[in-house]
């Protein structure tokens, strides 16, 4: 009969994803990721399989967290393009309030995995297009009734936010400046007004 595991599988994943977030995919060892989720090498392979797929939990319970909660809120609360305001807003926030200036896990692991990881950069690139999709329906309904310009299609407008908000996520590491990020979500939503 197998013994009860001594831990928390949740803590011990939020453990990995924010050791993972600090310190990157390729540079962290099964050893120190065990260490920081306070458990061994041998719970840890017990529990979440090995090092990468231990990394594929880690990005899902970061996109649950952190972008998927994030757009059920702004589409729940707000309407077309008060969503993708709100949802700006928040990630402005979001990136000034990180002491440890860690950036986005998404984009940081974009600009770190190999080009023939095509299962985990497929991750990361559809939780992109699921961002972008959000975009698209905040515009598209936006436009439906005069609120946003016409001058481009939806699908445009969207990818022009999806490239304001990683640019917001990058510059938050190296530039955290309020000003700076506000000016580029006010600006890229100020080319949505009708």
């Amino acid at each position: 009969m197998a013994r009860p595991r001594e831990f928390d599988e949740a803590t011990a994943l939020d453990a990995a994803v924010q050791h993972f977030w600090l310190y990157g995919y390729q540079s962290t060892s099964v050893r120190e990721l065990a260490e920081a989720m306070g458990i061994t090498s041998a719970s840890l392979y017990n529990a979440f399989g090995d090092k990468r797929a231990l990394f594929k939990q880690a990005l899902a319970r970061y996109i649950e967290i952190s972008i998927e909660g994030r757009v059920i809120r702004s589409e729940g609360t707000h309407s077309s393009i008060v969503a993708v305001a709100a949802f700006f807003k928040d990630i402005v926030n979001y990136s000034l309030n990180d002491q440890n200036r860690k950036g986005c896990l998404l984009v940081n692991s974009a600009l770190e995995l190999n080009d023939d990881d095509v299962e985990l950069k497929g991750i990361v690139v559809d939780i992109f297009a699921e961002i972008e999709a959000f975009f698209k329906r905040a515009i598209a309904s936006g436009q439906e009734v005069g609120a946003v310009t016409c001058s481009l299609p939806a699908s445009d407008l969207a990818r022009l936010l999806l490239g304001a908000l990683l640019g917001i996520r990058v510059l938050a590491r190296v530039r955290p400046n309020r000003a700076l990020l506000e000016g580029i979500a006010r600006s890229a939503l100020g080319l949505l007004q009708a």
